[in-house]
């Protein structure tokens, strides 16, 4: 057990700096993540402090353990007073911030006046994750000022996470407050363990504070974890919308802001903007073209190319979408073969660029976009009958 606290709590500890590193910089320059950064960053120190691997390290560095658990332990309270500040600063009330700075500035000091006057003779017990003093109100200050914390901010948490609509920070709130919740269980645990009622108590305590640490990670990591799922989308949505965002802006250059790459690979590997901003350009290029390809429409274009599909077997949710694909692979082959624009027939379905639409179009494109005949062969050539049926495009 001893071997997987240390592992869970090692793994913590990286987390949490990784965590701390990567979101730095966006959150000391909003004003509404600065504080949760600087509480996590206490409480990550304090947890460094608390690995047995640290303490041997610092300890082999010339520190003693006496040094290092006062240290841990002072970090610890400013954490947890970080962590009520942070909670009522959410609740913009100045009275109560300066009556917590206040107390979490008496709590320190008396920490440090009750380890001056510890038993020098007793210090040597000190053990590698235990209290720097074994008097009993200094393990009661540690231990209420932990809980205090983690109780006010597990309410505070939770009641402002129903509150806000705002995903990114409902989120953050409730693995903060989850967080909370494995805190006060360890420190409740932890004043057991000080007072011998179970003695194999510390390493499941230890695993619990590791946990606790990923989930106060995740709480920083959670614009990050949003960004990245929106940049996979949007990745996802540019490399399926591709084949049509490059033929519609082939036949109609005028929309596109530059010109497609020779491949859809290089488009996605080489963006030439953040991958959002990408996928949101193709769609309103594509839509742009469709836009103007409505000039070229024969006027039965589309049920043409719904009795075609009809007859290849195209799943009946997937009619439209291919009708839509046919009718736009003739317009845009008119184009390409040079006939002249006519009155505009708007395409059923297609009024507001929606991305769900142009993906389905995108997805019947290749068996569809050549599914009628071009307008400028003679009207009396087989040609213009309706084509056989294709086999339609799985997946």
């Amino acid at each position: 057990m001893s071997e997987l606290a240390d592992r869970v709590g090692l793994g913590s500890v990286l987390a949490l700096w990784f965590a701390l590193v990567w979101r730095a910089r966006p959150a000391l320059r909003q004003p509404h993540q600065r504080g949760l950064w600087i509480t996590v960053l206490a409480a990550t120190v304090a947890i460094t402090l608390f690995q047995p691997g640290i303490v041997a390290a610092l300890t082999s560095a010339g520190l003693d353990v006496h040094a290092v658990s006062l240290a841990r332990n002072l970090i610890g309270v400013l954490s947890a007073g970080l962590v009520l500040l942070f909670v009522v600063d959410t609740g913009r009330t100045p009275g109560l911030r300066r009556s917590v700075a206040v107390g979490l500035t008496a709590a320190l000091a008396a920490l440090l006046v009750l380890d001056l006057l510890r038993d020098p003779s007793r210090a040597a017990a000190a053990s590698v994750q235990g209290p720097a003093s074994a008097a009993t109100a200094y393990w009661l200050i540690l231990i209420a000022a932990h809980l205090l914390g983690d109780a006010v901010a597990l309410v505070v948490c939770w009641r402002y996470s129903l509150r806000t609509t705002e995903r990114d920070l409902v989120w953050s709130l409730r693995l903060f407050g989850a967080g909370s919740v494995l805190a006060f269980v360890f420190w409740c645990g932890y004043l057991g363990h000080l007072y011998g009622l179970d003695p194999g108590l510390l390493p499941w305590l230890s695993v619990i504070m590791g946990v606790h640490g990923f989930l106060r990670a995740g709480s920083l990591l959670v614009p990050s974890a949003t960004a990245l799922a929106r940049s996979a989308a949007a990745l996802r949505t540019a490399w399926r919308l591709w084949p049509l965002w490059r033929d519609l802006v082939t036949a109609v250059p005028q929309v596109a802001l530059a010109r497609p790459r020779r491949t859809r690979l290089q488009e996605v590997l080489l963006p030439r903007c953040p991958p959002v901003l990408q996928a949101h350009r193709q769609t309103i290029e594509t839509y742009d073209a469709l836009l103007t390809l409505q000039q070229y429409m024969r006027p039965d274009a589309y049920e043409r190319a719904h009795r075609h599909a009809l007859r290849a077997g195209v799943p009946a949710e997937r009619l439209a979408c291919a009708a839509l694909a046919g009718a736009v692979g003739q317009a845009r082959r008119a184009v390409l073969a040079g006939v002249p624009p006519s009155e505009p027939r708007p395409l059923p379905g297609v009024t507001h660029g929606s991305a769900e639409t142009l993906l389905g179009i995108a997805r019947m494109w290749p068996a569809m976009t050549d599914a009628l005949p071009c307008q400028d062969q003679d009207p009396a050539s087989p040609a213009r009958q309706d084509p056989a049926p294709a086999r339609p495009r799985q997946g």
